[in-house]
């Protein structure tokens, strides 16, 4: 095996290194001996690796120690991101949009303003205890599944301008510039980074005729970035829930969706399996996670993601459109039902 061009081999060690480093008290004077000691060995290795007839075990201590010196590099040397201007500027506009909708209900103001920009504080407290105990609080919290229908929709959107090379090419560029302004306005998160990774890897590929887009690779590649750039995400809760659903859903979603009869794709049934699957795969993952950091279990979990998540994509999708000006009002009815709907089912699910 070839392990310095296999990007699944760089990536487990690499996340070794940085889970290793993160191990260690912040601000520690072993912080420093561990970047100064890695640093050394690193270089060491270095040498030995690109020697002819390299061997793999100096490629994986490589990458291993490259990871402990990143992070701990960074945890020595943190100087917080300055504020984006131009994206506070925005999100302040996208609020004002919300706001200005008029909706017919202040709940669904709240909800569209929680779900396109992270901000709760309009949500009242029992709307806010119900998305929590009825396992829906992922839907609240920005995470790659928001970004991950907003790209869908301009995408759909984008698709009248053909399957053209020039206009695969601008659908690209058009998806990926939205989706970093986007990620910029809300504060970059790491779930959302995470989407944003995958979504740049993805159309990557795509733009190279005849290149395979393997999803594990993806996944390592992601990873490996967000690591190398910033070390200390790991220590953060929305940051390891991400990866895990995604690992859950690369790796349990595609057995799980088999068990059902091979047929057309757009058999009601198949789609609530394949919605079945895709809970599943995700909470073999991260529910012992999410027990450890929030001890909790939602009982009616898979209840929840099998109404909440289409009522969610359909409520941005007709609530999208009521932010212009000059949205018929059909449209803005139709939105808030969506969104009362929404809230109504998940207090249903949350008084079982």
């Amino acid at each position: 095996m070839v392990v310095e061009k296999d990007i699944v081999a760089i990536s487990i060690p690499f996340s070794a290194g940085v889970v290793t480093a993160a191990l260690l008290p912040p601000g520690s004077d072993a912080l420093w001996a561990v970047a100064g000691g890695s640093c050394l060995a690193a270089a060491g290795l270095l040498c030995l690796a690109f020697r002819p007839g390299g061997r793999t075990g100096t490629f994986v201590g490589l990458y291993f120690l490259l990871g402990l010196l990143c992070s701990a590099g960074a945890a020595v040397s943190y100087a917080p991101p300055p504020e984006a201007e131009l994206a506070g500027k925005a999100l302040s506009a996208l609020t004002c949009s919300i706001e200005n909708a008029a909706f017919p209900h202040g709940s669904t103001t709240a909800l569209l303003n929680a779900l396109l920009t992270g901000r709760r504080g309009g949500l009242d407290r029992p709307t806010v205890e119900a998305f929590r105990t009825a396992g829906a609080s992922h839907i609240l919290a920005l995470s790659g599944l928001h970004l991950g229908i907003l790209y869908g929709i301009l995408q759909k959107g984008l698709s009248i301008l053909g399957k053209s090379r020039g206009a695969l090419y601008l659908r690209s560029a058009a998806g990926i510039g939205a989706s970093a302004f986007y990620l910029a306005m809300t504060g970059a998160p790491p779930s959302l980074v995470r989407a944003f990774l995958f979504i740049c890897l993805n159309e990557a590929a795509r733009l190279f005729p005849g290149r395979r887009r393997r999803p594990l690779n993806i996944f390592c590649a992601a990873l490996t970035v967000q690591l190398a750039v910033a070390p200390a995400v790991i220590r953060s809760p929305g940051f390891q829930l991400s990866y895990l659903a995604m690992l859950g859903i690369l790796l349990v979603y595609p057995r799980l969706e088999a068990w059902y009869p091979p047929g057309s794709r757009r058999d009601p049934v198949r789609r609530i399996w394949n919605g079945i699957s895709l809970t599943l795969a995700c909470q073999v993952f991260t529910a012992p996670l999410a027990w450890i950091h929030f001890h909790s279990f939602p009982r009616y979990f898979l209840l929840t993601n099998l109404g909440a998540l289409p009522l969610t994509e359909a409520f941005l999708l007709c609530a999208l459109p009521a932010l212009l000006p000059g949205c018929p009002g059909a449209i803005k009815n139709l939105a808030d039902t969506l969104g009362q709907i929404l809230i109504s089912f998940l207090k249903t699910v949350a008084s079982l």
